[in-house]
């Protein structure tokens, strides 16, 4: 009986996961299948791009699995077994279970509202493609207003950085403010935060500082020392949060409910689930768990794909490194922040700024989609076991 590997999101960690597995696993031991929601894949770093009016491609998951062997279930994840080995899941035709052996969990995460009252009615976010195009269509409607509109990014995260620069450089007849719970940038070196707020003036957006959201209403937030800031438009960029489903299926979880794993993506408390991504919990070598962000999903995804490919294939699982070294932060189109840090996770002194910076993020933009949209890496599946092939390191693996 073939090994069956379930693989719950097709977002970056998921499908990248998915399509390595799929590689270097034997088609003949192995029965791959990924259940995700939505029929294409959602570039969700660009998401923003999409609410400022920009085209962004979206390929469809059908296209992009075939030929690769892998099974798609388009369907909304509801309940996870572990005990049982089992995921629960709805479709068009009234759902059902699917059985596995391996579970790779790849949910990712969605908008956090913090309990603050308004967010769920009110506010737009842009971690979903729906949820960018609703936005569009609001900017829209402002936008072919004589007297424009005013537009509130809440979160000066680099979301919300992204964002609030995005629409402010795509749509300048809008009035665009940031509001930033202390100082902008802060995790920034000071060239960098320099670099920012220089950003910001060209594109003449307001910056709130020290500013705490207490609830958003149609028009307007109001803010803890009684402040209210009129707004046509209040996008929510202030956290991310994670479905329930893991921990209501009795996997161990963290406080705020990512699975907690080994150095391996092993779950600590269900052996035969691994997670990658935004829903892990991933200790880094600096001792910190590994942030909700893409580079995130590229190393728990390697580290994952790696250690299920050793283990049924009894081959040594390598122990390569598991470090944050930066961040990407676009700022419109032609300027960005490219901010390394080192092992404590503070910003190194030095960075690099400007179109240079813009490049190097649209050249990961690139790549991220064109490894998502050639799963397999364009190569022809192979035909003989993985244990004949040579040892290779989790690296060269996805060379």
């Amino acid at each position: 009986m073939k090994h069956r590997i379930v693989v719950l999101g097709a977002g970056y960690a998921g499908a990248y996961a998915a399509g390595t597995l799929a590689r270097r696993l034997s088609p003949a031991d192995t029965e791959i299948t990924v259940v995700n929601a939505e029929p294409d894949f959602v570039q969700r770093l660009r998401l923003h791009q999409l609410a400022a009016g920009q085209e962004i491609e979206a390929p469809r998951l059908a296209d992009v699995f075939t030929g690769t062997g892998i099974r798609l279930r388009l369907a909304r994840v509801t309940a996870v077994d572990p005990e049982r080995r089992v995921v629960a899941v709805a479709d068009a035709d009234g759902g059902g279970e699917l059985d596995y052996d391996t579970l790779l969990y790849a949910l990712g995460s969605h908008v956090a509202d913090h309990g603050v009252p308004g967010v769920t009615e009110h506010a737009f976010h842009v971690t979903g493609r729906p949820a960018a195009l609703r936005l569009r269509e609001r900017l829209d409607g402002l936008s072919g207003r004589d007297e424009g509109g005013s537009v509130l990014v809440v979160g000066d995260g680099l979301t919300g950085i992204e964002t609030a620069t995005e629409i402010a450089e795509s749509r300048p007849g809008l009035s665009v403010a940031l509001v930033a719970r202390g100082e902008l940038g802060a995790s920034l070196s000071p060239g960098a935060r320099g670099h920012l707020r220089r950003a910001c003036d060209r594109l003449g957006i307001t910056v709130l500082e020290h500013t705490n959201v207490e609830a958003v209403e149609a028009v307007r937030v109001l803010c803890a020392d009684g402040t209210a800031l009129a707004a046509d438009a209040t996008v929510w960029t202030a956290g991310f949060a994670v479905d329930p489903i893991a921990a209501a299926g009795g996997l161990e979880v963290t406080a705020d409910g990512r699975i907690v794993v080994d150095r391996t993506m092993r779950s600590v408390s269900h052996p035969d689930v691994y997670a990658v991504g935004d829903s892990a919990c991933a200790i880094g070598d600096n001792g910190r768990p590994l942030p909700m962000s893409c580079a995130s999903a590229g190393y728990t995804g390697m580290r994952a794909t790696a250690a299920i490919v050793g283990r049924l294939t009894g081959r040594r699982i390598p122990n390569t490194k598991l470090e944050y070294l930066g961040n990407h932060i676009s700022l419109g189109r032609r300027d960005g922040i490219l901010q390394m840090v080192d092992d404590a996770a503070r910003a190194k002194p030095k960075y690099v700024g400007g179109r240079k910076a813009a490049r190097i993020k649209a050249g990961i933009l690139k790549m991220s989609l064109w490894t998502t949209s050639h799963p397999t890496f364009g190569l022809p599946r192979r035909k003989r076991p993985l244990a004949a092939e040579p040892r290779v390191s989790a690296e060269k693996a996805i060379a």
